[in-house]
């Protein structure tokens, strides 16, 4: 599964209750690359991104971070070549996803859902186009610690 995060719907950083248990399922059941992990005495804050995207995450206890209530993101938007393969993929890991529902035939219509342990959400979308064409090409995702 090759994720891209397509759309973010909104410039906070996503709420959570619980940094590590965060990381823990962004890293290891969705497979997102952890970027970094400060914690001092002051904050921790850890980034987030998935394989080969221009977009990250990120969680922490700032006070721009605590704005907004854990599990109050709604519709943050990943893409994937393949659909089925991805949702499979997440299952295997212990995500639970909702069905595939097909809104439109054509690339970019094929739609599931997950949430993340606080209740923010997730579409993923098939664009069957990024098989062929990665946001970052291969040669240099190297740069981003893959």
């Amino acid at each position: 599964m090759q994720p891209r995060v397509g759309v973010v719907a909104g410039r906070r950083p996503l709420p959570v209750s619980d940094i590590d248990r965060a990381i823990e399922f962004y890293r290891d059941k969705v497979g997102f690359n952890l970027d970094h992990n400060t914690t001092n005495e002051h904050m921790h804050v850890a980034q987030l991104t998935p394989p080969g995207s221009g977009c990250s995450i990120v969680v922490g206890d700032l006070p721009a971070q605590s704005e907004m209530a854990p599990g109050s993101m709604r519709g943050l938007q990943l893409v994937v070549a393949d659909a089925r393969a991805a949702r499979e993929e997440l299952l295997s890991r212990g995500v639970e996803a909702s069905e595939i529902t097909v809104f439109d035939e054509r690339d970019g219509g094929t739609f599931f859902g997950f949430s993340d342990p606080d209740g923010n959400t997730w579409a993923v979308q098939e664009l069957k186009v990024r098989a062929g064409k990665p946001l970052i090409p291969a040669e240099s995702r190297g740069r981003f610690g893959e």
